[in-house]
């Protein structure tokens, strides 16, 4: 595996305003450190207990970016250091969030992940759970956390039109949420959407930030 240069690939292929989150889920910390010799610092992880042994591991200036489905009963542990957090898929998750994060003395950037796919095994808020969550308004009193964005993942599909058009769907509804709620939050701009196999078209479709991991590292070893 030559990390270093499949990372040089990747980043080749996104233009400058578009974050690489190489997701090192799964893979060992040697790994890790090779892209992180290539000046790569913002690293994915979807398991509690593995993020926060690499943590303990690795050199403190890498951001962590928790990228899976997150229980609530789980967020203490990675609280104090994790950089964002992007599948925030209920309101009751961000409650816990925020309790953490104040523990912590810190304000923890979030990611609203947003069901698009066309697979009941994804999750994430629907369309109008989420505009009915954030027009309730209760969420601005929470001030350990800053809500920069939305997340979501692709139907896993070859049929590029049919993602392409959710991709859109996603970019079309940060749009809605930027005027309704965020007008004048300079830090709500993320859209994280885009995997190794389908990141060109997220970049095409307006993604601010992708999550790649078996283009650099490889396939996955579980």
């Amino acid at each position: 595996m030559d990390i270093q240069n499949n990372l040089k690939e990747v980043l080749a292929d996104l233009p400058l305003n578009v974050k690489l989150v190489a997701v090192s889920k799964f893979h060992p910390v040697e790994m890790i450190e090779e892209a992180y010799k290539a000046g790569q610092r913002i690293f994915g992880e979807s398991k509690v207990q593995e993020l926060s042994d690499k943590y303990e591991k690795l050199p403190k200036d890498i951001e962590w970016h928790f990228i899976g489905h997150l229980q609530t009963n789980k967020v203490k542990y990675i609280a104090p250091f994790v950089a964002m957090i992007h599948a925030v898929d209920t309101y009751k998750l961000l409650v816990e969030i925020n309790k953490q994060a104040s523990k912590a003395n810190r304000i923890i950037p979030c990611l609203l992940e947003i069901h698009i796919a066309k697979e009941e095994s994804k999750y994430g808020f629907t369309f109008n759970s989420c505009k009915e969550m954030l027009a309730a308004g209760e969420w601005k009193e929470l001030t350990n956390i800053r809500i920069e964005g939305i997340m979501g993942m692709a139907t896993n599909t070859d049929d590029e039109t049919q993602i392409e058009k959710e991709f859109k769907s996603l970019k079309e509804f940060f749009t809605e949420l930027k005027n309704l709620y965020f007008k004048d939050e300079d830090s709500f701009r993320e859209i994280s959407m885009g995997m190794s196999h389908d990141y060109p078209i997220a970049v095409r479709s307006g993604s601010t930030m992708v999550r790649i991991g078996s283009k650099i590292f490889g396939e996955r070893i579980y």
